[in-house]
């Protein structure tokens, strides 16, 4: 903390001034003498100092290391506006940043130490050596994988919400159970149940078991009932249960973008629309997840499933961009799989007839994706299908399986493998 102080004072991102009568604030600030040099006086009407700065620092920030790594030669990927490479011949430079965070890596020893000095003498930033924790995520970094948690943040939300010595559960929901807005059972805190279901979107950035959970509560965030708490509040308990869950990819897999896509039917017993669900995954392990409620009602199990086929188009779309930019071109379409044949026909049929017209125009640009070989649409049977695990509530063994096929596991899996 008082590192950071310095920083701030050395950098003059915000200064000490007299509390405005007319204008409000964001928060007072107190001070600390040792390190800003005040004398007793000034501390004497620290209650009216506030501190004055840019209301737009991050933004003022990114602008000032934007314009820097375009000196030195980066090139800024047009579809993620955080991500910057840098090629030298066949090597490779890829860094990411979250405002002065930042994230670097690449094939090339020398272009890593360069990157690395020039950034201690540009800014004065700290090498923290190899990757262990990111925005509240743990890295275990082993000599074949990489694993990814939120352990210590699934800790600190059972102590915030009063669970350390909860009961464990096996499945974050009942299989057989639907939430709806009014269910008679008394209304609980706005307050309490948004900032849960807010922790718990959270954490989805390495869980992805918990996003069809996670997206299904946050539906409920105007009026939560005492059953939409109680909801939560299982999650919660499932996330006791398994607290040193994570992702892990391994080496060596072929590095290629697979998709899998999925709806649910029956949709939601307030207005009748389901959720669609789709997973991608490069090499091992998955990286990219939604669980998402349609924006229309669909009329048949083929409609509902092509609109969803027709969202993971969109992301996968993306997704190929984003890994064009590192240097991972994907030269084949992308495997998007579909258990039902009847959405693969609709999109494979150029000629639109009685049952598709009245479809949405923006889900048909599916078509033109698959016949310019950017995605191929397969099926696959409902045994297999990942997606299937961000659509509904499953019953513990379909639940399990699904979640060892993404990936998610123990760190007591990782036995047997030197952290690096």
């Amino acid at each position: 903390m008082e590192d950071e102080l310095a920083m701030i004072e050395k950098n003059g991102t915000w200064k000490l001034v007299d509390r405005p009568t007319a204008q409000p604030i964001i928060g007072v600030k107190w001070v600390y003498k040792t390190k800003l040099n005040l004398d007793g006086s000034v501390l004497k009407n620290k209650a009216r100092l506030v501190a004055k700065g840019l209301k737009q620092a991050p933004r003022a920030w990114y602008g000032e290391i934007d314009t820097y790594f375009s000196q030195c030669g980066f090139e800024k990927s047009l579809s993620e506006p955080t991500l910057y490479i840098k090629a030298r011949g066949q090597d490779i430079l890829i860094v990411s940043i979250y405002v002065d965070d930042i994230v670097y890596t690449g094939s090339d020893r020398l272009m890593l130490d360069e990157f690395k000095e020039d950034m201690k003498r540009k800014y004065e930033m700290t090498d923290l050596g190899l990757l262990h924790h990111f925005l509240g995520m743990g890295v275990i970094q082993t000599n074949f994988s990489i694993f990814i948690h939120q352990k210590k943040y699934a800790s600190s939300l059972l102590s915030k919400f009063g669970l350390n010595e909860c009961k464990s559960v096996i499945t974050p929901l009942v299989a057989t159970e639907k939430l709806t807005k009014d269910d008679g059972s008394g209304a609980v805190s706005e307050e309490l149940y948004r900032s849960i279901v807010g922790s718990l979107l959270y954490l989805t950035a390495t869980r992805p078991d918990i996003m069809y959970a996670s997206s299904l509560l946050a539906r409920f965030m105007h009026c939560p009932t005492s059953k939409h708490f109680g909801t939560a509040k299982r999650v919660l308990r499932y996330i006791k249960g398994t607290l040193d869950y994570g992702l892990e990819y391994t080496k060596g897999k072929e590095a290629m973008l697979i998709g899998y896509c999925n709806s649910d039917w029956g949709g939601s017993p307030d207005d009748s629309k389901n959720t669609s669900g789709y997973v991608f995954s490069f090499g091992s392990g998955v990286f990219s997840w939604a669980s998402v409620k349609q924006s229309c009602v669909a009329l048949s199990t083929a409609e509902v499933e092509y609109i969803s086929a027709s969202n993971a188009t969109a992301q996968a779309i993306w997704l190929r961009f984003v890994l064009e930019d590192f240097g991972e071109l994907q030269t084949e379409a992308t495997p998007l799989h579909c258990d039902n044949t009847s959405a693969i026909a609709i999109t494979k049929n150029s000629v639109f007839h009685q049952k598709t017209k009245h479809i949405d125009r923006r889900y048909h640009f599916i078509k033109d994706a698959l016949q310019e070989g950017i995605i191929d649409l397969i099926y696959c049977p409902t045994e297999e299908q990942m997606a299937d695990i961000f659509t509904k509530p499953l019953a513990k063994d379909r639940f399990n399986y699904l979640r060892s096929m993404l990936g998610v596991k123990s760190t007591q899996d990782l036995k047997g493998s030197v952290e690096l």
